[in-house]
């Protein structure tokens, strides 16, 4: 939906601290009941962005496409969450290309009449897609991919090289790493987002950086691979690593974030108990020697003219830098120290990969369909990080996130089979119920409902009908309204600020970015189907439960239920425009 008005001239920011700069920026975007966040008010469709980037003049290496006809070597979606059961492969072309195939890659082309879009793996706000991919690998001896820097073009699934050094310097970068180990770089080209949703644009592009880490993090787990997130390691490092800072590369382009790096490598195998140390940042003299270069290629221009400037943007990027860097590790562990999730239907039994790739996002919901309690309460389990496990004790997709979780979620409940509808509250970490009920309307009930297991900290708050109150607070938008249930997901927000520094708020979006990937999954492995919902008004939500001051802000809302489809459109498979896998036909 259109969220904007007309809109008025940036301003700086009347604070000159970070943490007050992105309190401001948070603030000064929210949408209330008479005046959404500032946008250019409609769709400028001539100036839509490109949704792929290419680097003109890098040289193009196509990966093997592997398909859904090899889904069988693919664990099951249940074993998933129990790392044990998980085939390990080696990386090499054929298992990069499957991990790309089920992250970042393409999932279908919508066509109707002349109009033809693609859809995607990770989700988007809109589906615009901000977000871009990029590997740092070490010589692969088995293949002709040399060691070097590659941007990843979903479109033609294929790895662009962007920089070549000798790959004894990318060794170096790799050292300290388990073996066969390479780095994942996720940056975002804001405009994307703000040619539509203009001054909110900011939250968009970092709920889609969590959405994109959790699908990495779940493509990887189907290859028996770990990833951690390497929050050691600066912004500054990240750029310099990914070539977003090198301007030159950018002159007629729009510039992309670089929003965060990860480690992928393969678990170790051969049974048993089996620890080791694995760092959560790169050193950064030896980045620098990799982004020495020599580097090939320019970024493509994604649209002829701009409009307005979205200085606000820029203006929070650049006070949630991260500047900080530090020398922090983590202990691994044998995957099998902490199981995962119980399962609950034959869903669970279909190949992971079938499940990652038939995820869509709902348009509409039926009104009917109900979920049983069971699988709600599956849900929920599937959301909580675990407090009693170390980090990377954590089952899929929670152990990439080497934080404790900040997210709990307010519940809308319309059709769960058992369950009263209501508003209800979980708690994704039971030690801070003290600070929840404290930040909330003191006299909310925060009781038991029947039927919840006593380990799963849901709390019932008001009993009743809350179709209404949902699709109120989320842009009169009837999805919330029509599904099973939905959710507004509230981050322990000023006081996270104060303490860690504004870097993390880029963080609490990705927390909640990732939270709605788990979930967009496990609908689709229950027959149902979710959606994200970045349009709710965002100050009435905190009003619903009294919500003290901003010691709590909602981020995001999503909801699931049965979806209606809409006939009207074709559904194409992800790569028919490719032949034999090598050249590249114009789609008819």
């Amino acid at each position: 939906m259109n969220e904007g008005h007309s809109p008025i001239s940036s301003s700086e920011p009347p604070v000159s601290d970070t943490v007050d700069q992105v309190i401001w920026y948070h603030n000064r975007t929210k949408h209330h009941f008479h005046r959404y966040a500032r946008s250019m008010g409609y769709l400028d469709w001539a100036n839509q962005p490109d949704p792929f980037r290419r680097y003109e003049g890098s040289e193009i290496i196509r990966l093997p496409l592997v398909g859904p006809e090899e889904d069988p070597v693919s664990p099951s979606y249940d074993e998933l969450f129990n790392a044990h059961d998980v085939i390990v492969h080696p990386l090499s072309l054929r298992s990069l290309s499957r991990f790309f195939e089920l992250a970042l890659a393409l999932s279908a082309w919508k066509r109707v009449g002349e109009s033809e879009w693609a859809l995607r793996i990770n989700p988007s706000s809109g589906n615009l897609h901000p977000t871009e991919g990029y590997v740092l690998l070490p010589d692969m001896f088995e293949c002709e991919l040399r060691a070097g820097l590659y941007h990843y073009a979903p479109k033609e699934h294929a790895l662009e090289r962007r920089a070549a050094c000798p790959s004894g310097k990318i060794a170096r970068v790799l050292a300290p790493f388990p073996a066969h180990a390479f780095i994942l770089g996720l940056t975002s080209v804001h405009w994307r987002e703000a040619w539509k949703y203009g001054e909110r644009a900011f939250r968009y592009c970092q709920h889609d950086v969590g959405h994109a880490i959790g699908a990495a993090r779940i493509s990887a787990g189907t290859l028996g691979w770990r990833m951690v997130l390497l929050e050691g390691s600066s912004q500054d490092t990240a750029g310099l690593l990914l070539g977003t800072s090198r301007l030159e590369d950018f002159q007629d382009a729009e510039p992309e974030h670089p929003d965060c790096l990860a480690v992928i490598w393969p678990a170790a195998t051969g049974g048993g108990a089996s620890t080791e140390t694995v760092p959560l940042y790169l050193e950064p003299a030896a980045v620098a020697e990799v982004a020495e270069g020599p580097w090939h290629g320019r970024a493509n221009r994604l649209s002829h003219e701009h409009g307005v400037q979205w200085d606000v943007i820029d203006m929070a990027a650049a006070a949630s830098w991260k500047h900080e860097a530090d020398q922090r590790t983590i202990r691994t562990v044998s995957p099998d120290r902490c199981s995962g999730g119980e399962t609950v239907g034959q869903a669970e039994s279909l190949p992971a990969a079938q499940i990652i790739r038939q995820r869509r996002s709902a348009v509409a919901f039926d009104g009917r369909t109900s979920i049983s309690s069971t699988r709600f309460f599956r849900m929920l389990r599937l959301v909580m990080p675990g407090e009693q496990c170390g980090q990377l004790d954590r089952t899929v997709p929670w152990d990439v996130w080497p934080y404790d979780p900040a997210i709990h979620l307010m519940l809308f409940v319309h059709r769960i089979d058992g369950l009263t509808p209501g508003l209800y509250f979980f708690l994704r970490a039971p030690s801070k119920l003290s600070f929840v009920q404290n930040a909330m309307n003191p006299e909310l009930v925060w009781s038991k409902a029947p039927g919840v297991p006593d380990d799963l900290p849901l709390y019932w708050l008001l009993e009743g009908d809350a179709k209404k109150l949902s699709v109120q607070v989320s842009c009169h938008q009837d999805i919330a309204g029509d599904s099973a249930f939905s959710f507004g997901m509230l981050a322990e927000f000023e006081g996270r600020l104060r303490k860690d520094g504004a870097w993390w708020y880029p963080r609490l979006f990705w927390e909640s970015g990732l939270l709605g990937q788990v979930l967009y999954l496990d609908a689709e492995a229950a027959g149902v189907r979710a959606t994200g919902i970045g349009c709710f008004f965002d100050d009435p939500v905190h009003e619903v439960l009294a919500v003290k001051s901003m010691t709590l802000q909602s981020l995001y809302h999503f909801t699931i239920g049965g979806p209606v489809e809409d006939r009207r459109l074709l559904t194409l498979p992800p790569y028919f425009h490719i032949v034999d896998n090598q050249k590249i036909v114009k789609s008819s």
